[in-house]
């Protein structure tokens, strides 16, 4: 198994790192914590771009690309932290009309077994899919229109749309809401084992691109801090932390490229587990290194961190991926 990209996927990766530096600089980021609502013109030159529709059939008007070449250009979005329903738009590209192109914002929230039902930026959003749990392949029951079981589905202009708890979000740059009650269900028909598990990966993605930020961050600012006459950077505990970040990138990136080419549960789990780690220890370490004006608010180190804490608890908490994994390390154990 070749891990490495090919000359076309890391074409493909810079185009998007451009795009990003030109229409989602430090100057707009800082903005959108002033201001988390939606750029929905840059929302469309995503859309534009291909972003959303990278996996879909060239004859549906898609790119036809691979899950290896999504996983490239989310672990660009998590490295500018790009702001959004990002994995929303992208796995829900070819199931509602306008998310492909960027016209429509589609909100994704699991339920899950904990029932959590957070949903980001819930203001910004058109459309609503709410996956919860069902029969064993993942189906609800059938909706009032006498549909078969699937995914439930609720439009926006709905007179029934949800009830919402608004919630205190640790991001500033991610709005969340509690889906307290979901009345209205129209089924619709997706893989929801697939889309879970490929939900876990492109956010194991967006953790990727923070954490590898980070280690740029912290050498940045190792190389240009001076204490007592002496660039930081020449601190050999300074030297090792930074290390130490670049090595769980590594580790990390290795774990998400392969799942991302596997594309199966296993080690998609064991991806999320290492790219959780990589981001939040990271984010920590850099903070380290910052020193004091880390922790400050016109600092982006925090910025990091804290979209690190929320993915952990995204499509299969730290906690549930962890056990997830063990037991069918022991199932396999077993087995053997």
């Amino acid at each position: 198994m070749d891990l490495r990209p090919t000359a076309d996927q890391r074409a493909l990766q810079a185009s998007a790192r451009d795009l990003l530096a030109r229409r989602f600089g430090r100057d707009r980021l800082r903005a959108a914590v002033d201001d988390p609502a939606l750029d929905r013109a840059l929302w469309r030159e995503l859309g534009a771009a291909g972003f959303f529709a990278l996996r879909l059939p060239e004859a549906d008007g898609g790119v036809g690309l691979g899950l290896p070449d999504a996983v490239l250009v989310f672990e660009e979005a998590g490295r500018a932290l790009l702001p959004g329903p990002l994995v929303a738009g992208h796995l829900l590209a070819g199931a509602v009309p306008g998310a492909a192109t960027g016209e429509r914002v589609v909100g994704l929230c699991d339920a899950g077994a904990e029932g959590a039902r957070l949903w980001e930026h819930p203001g910004n959003c058109d459309e609503l899919i709410l996956v919860e749990e069902g029969s064993p392949d993942g189906s609800v029951d059938g909706g009032e229109d006498g549909s078969e079981g699937g995914i439930p589905r609720a439009y926006w202009n709905a007179p029934d749309w949800p009830v919402l708890e608004s919630i205190r979000s640790i991001d500033p740059l991610t709005p969340l809401a509690r889906v307290a009650s979901y009345p209205r269900r129209i089924p619709r028909a997706l893989d929801v084992p697939r889309l879970r598990r490929e939900a876990a990966l492109l956010t194991a993605a967006l953790q990727l691109g923070s954490a590898a930020r980070t280690v740029e961050m912290a050498v940045e600012h190792a190389g240009r801090r001076e204490q007592f006459g002496v660039r930081i950077g020449a601190f050999q505990a300074v030297k090792h932390l930074c290390a130490e970040m670049l090595i769980r990138v590594d580790i990390a990136r290795s774990a998400v490229y392969a799942a991302s080419l596997t594309g199966q549960s296993l080690p998609v789990i064991g991806a999320k587990i290492l790219a959780d780690e990589a981001a939040v220890r990271n984010a920590r370490d850099c903070l380290q290194v910052h020193g004091g004006m880390g922790f400050t608010w016109e600092a982006d180190v925090h910025l990091h961190l804290k979209r690190a804490w929320l993915r952990l608890e995204q499509w299969q908490s730290g906690a549930k991926a962890e056990e997830a994994l063990a037991e069918a390390l022991l199932a396999d154990d077993a087995a053997g």
